[in-house]
């Protein structure tokens, strides 16, 4: 395949995965009450952490790979196997603990332990067709599944309990897990199965894991925190604001995984860095402009995509809309790091993560959930002046083409 076609596919599926998270979310909202799009979003706010971890430990390491030999491929099949095998033991730990207590909540928390080997097993298995260079495939089981989870939350009429959602959620990945095992298969028959490694200390997925841990998940469980022990509707109305975001997430992702290859082409730092900047200016410009369209939405244009739970994503989209123009200015800050000297991000990100735990926390004591929601815009704003800080200051230790250079105008070496 060539560059220019795996690079599309690779954005292609990207955006059909993000689709269907964010479409998932709008169906539930649509057919739930309030609090019930409140312990949905509680449930699957769980998963999007477990998603996460589940990335980070086995998916980063395997993308990593290069070439398309036999180390590879069984790097492949290990990687999708070990999933499921680890998504299968802990959903049913989860499942067995969730029998126990009473409640809608509990009760969405036991489907999610059940179905957890088949949606994590299935997101793998993306993984494992992007290292193989067969984003294609990918792309093919995305869209089999969009149409899978769309048939099933279409059947169900209005008020259908959490657990029910989770469940034809989940299950409707079955197909689309099927197929990529069925295609797995075929281009990886005959490699060895090494689980063994994966469970080494040293495993790079350890280190990944962690940055996950301080970077995203959080911010995620402080907000699932809150809703536990003060108002429950928080939740329900920060992750309703942040599903009509949806589209930009798959902007920060598409930035963050094909940002550095294609500003590699550019041949002195400074000049990657000021590509970088620009970049950061017209992803936080296109934030603004997303969450004006937002705001000027009709009512009932608004309850077309949420339901009930659109009066109070919509109070939100300000704050919002300020995070997500932050987060932009952010993330390309932390990918310029990445290419100036890797061994900063680490920091940045345990710092500024738990910095926006403090600043959610106090935002919503003082105002409210509006209050929770601004104070994570200041949380991504101070993360996003930290990152860019600090690419000053290596800048300014960069030599710029022409100087003579010395080990003192370096940046160290990772």
């Amino acid at each position: 395949m060539r560059a220019r076609t795996a690079v599309l596919c690779s954005v292609a599926d990207q955006g059909v995965a993000a689709l269907t998270n964010i479409l998932v979310l709008v169906a539930a909202a649509r057919l739930s009450t309030v609090a019930d799009f409140a312990r949905f979003s509680a449930v699957y706010l769980v998963f999007t952490v477990l998603l996460g971890v589940s990335g980070a430990y086995t998916g980063q390491p395997l993308v990593l790979k290069r070439g398309g030999g036999e180390e590879t491929r069984s790097a492949c099949r290990s990687a999708v196997t070990f999933t499921v095998l680890a998504a299968a033991a802990f959903g049913a730990l989860l499942a067995a603990v969730c029998v126990l207590v009473p409640g809608d909540t509990a009760r969405a928390l036991m489907m999610l332990g059940t179905v957890l080997p088949v949606v994590l097993g299935q997101d793998a298995a993306r993984y494992a067709f992007s290292t193989l260079q067969q984003p294609h495939l990918a792309l093919l089981c995305d869209l089999l599944r969009l149409a899978c989870v769309l048939g099933a939350l279409g059947t169900q009429a209005y008020g259908a309990p959490p657990a029910r959602l989770i469940a034809l959620w989940g299950l409707s990945a079955l197909p689309a897990l099927l197929l990529s095992a069925a295609l797995l298969h075929r281009a990886t028959a005959g490699a060895p199965l090494l689980l063994r490694p994966m469970l080494r200390r040293g495993h790079l997925g350890q280190r990944f894991t962690v940055e996950f841990g301080v970077g995203n998940a959080t911010s995620q469980l402080s907000v699932l925190g809150l809703g536990a022990v003060g108002n429950p509707l928080l939740v329900g109305a920060l992750r309703g604001a942040t599903t009509l975001f949806g589209p930009l997430n798959v902007l920060f992702t598409s930035a963050t995984s094909f940002g550095p290859p294609l500003l590699g082409r550019i041949a002195d730092e400074r000049s990657r860095v000021r590509a970088t900047a620009a970049l950061a200016a017209v992803l936080a410009t296109t934030a603004g402009a997303w969450a004006t369209v937002l705001a000027l939405l009709p009512d009932s244009a608004g309850r077309g995509l949420l339901g009930d739970t659109w009066p109070v994503a919509a109070a939100l989209l300000p704050a919002t809309g300020s995070q997500y123009a932050a987060m932009a200015v952010g993330t390309c800050g932390l990918l310029a790091l990445r290419m100036l000297d890797p061994r900063t991000t680490l920091a940045i990100q345990v710092v500024f993560s738990l910095t926006a735990v403090v600043f959610l926390a106090g935002g919503y004591v003082i105002g409210g959930v509006p209050g929770a929601a601004w104070g994570l815009f200041l949380g991504s704003l101070c993360k996003a002046a930290a990152t860019w800080i600090r690419v000053a200051r290596l800048r300014r230790r960069t030599p710029a083409p022409g100087d003579a250079l010395s080990a003192d105008a370096l940046p160290s070496a990772p």
